[in-house]
């Protein structure tokens, strides 16, 4: 089992940064890719971006020059920069791990961007 911690939340102003941390504990050898994941209120969950255990990187375009994922294996630990935040980019992040079988999932952490 792995448990996943997040931090870094936040109310903040357009314009502004966040800087999103994920720690997981447990089994973390069986940990492959790691992202964030992110819902806005009624809306589906939506990838925001993804790291390799290699550290190969990829964004959903709504992100892309704007936000940056980056990961310490060893610290086990997943960040996610975000930079010029946007009021679309309101919702809650939810940080997610890639395991053998299935996805390990945070608790989630409220972003909100007020304009």
């Amino acid at each position: 089992q792995v448990q996943l911690v997040e931090s870094g939340g936040g109310l903040v102003q357009a314009g502004e940064s966040l800087r999103l941390s994920c720690a997981a504990f447990g089994s973390v050898f069986s940990i492959n890719d790691m992202g964030w994941y992110r819902q806005a209120p009624g809306k589906q969950r939506e990838v925001v971006a993804i790291v390799t255990r290699r550290g190969r990187t990829n964004y959903a375009d709504s992100v892309k020059g704007r936000f940056t994922i980056s990961r310490d294996n060893a610290k086990n630990t997943v960040y996610l920069q975000m930079n010029t935040l946007k009021p679309e980019d309101t919702a809650v992040y939810v940080c997610a791990a890639e395991g053998p079988s299935h996805y390990y999932w945070g608790q989630g952490t409220q972003v909100t961007v007020s304009s």
